[in-house]
């Protein structure tokens, strides 16, 4: 599966942004979907996840309450609502694929098998 994140770009704290991911290549309806972000210096990381089902929604605790993550399986697309956004939020951010269709559970990191080229988010204060 081929995965094209868009929407990133240069937002003053407190604003807001949304992440497109659409996906092609594989049958989107049947896997579950995550971003993830990788900052400057550091390490990647979860930032939200959503099931195959769409029924169950998982968050980093840094970005609860703020960020949405939904899906619109018509459009093979995942998208990620970012609101109140901080500076400590700026970072490229991935999408990615579990390799694994219908799974029960939510998957380990190491589980995504495709993954986008990212797209860069940076927070001004």
């Amino acid at each position: 599966v081929q995965l094209q994140a868009s929407g990133g770009g240069l937002v003053q704290a407190g604003g807001s942004l949304r992440l497109s991911c659409a996906a092609s290549g594989r049958t989107f309806s049947v896997y579950n979907m995550a971003w993830f972000r990788q900052a400057p210096g550091k390490e990647r990381e979860f930032v939200a996840g959503i099931t195959w089902t769409g029924v169950h929604k998982y968050y980093a605790d840094s970005v609860q309450g703020r960020f949405t993550i939904s899906r619109e399986n018509a459009k093979n697309t995942v998208f990620l609502q970012m609101n109140s956004l901080k500076p400590e939020d700026t970072a490229l951010y991935y999408c990615a694929v579990d390799s694994l269709p219908y799974r029960g559970g939510w998957p380990k990191e190491g589980d995504f098998g495709s993954w986008g080229q990212g797209t860069l988010v940076t927070v001004s204060s």
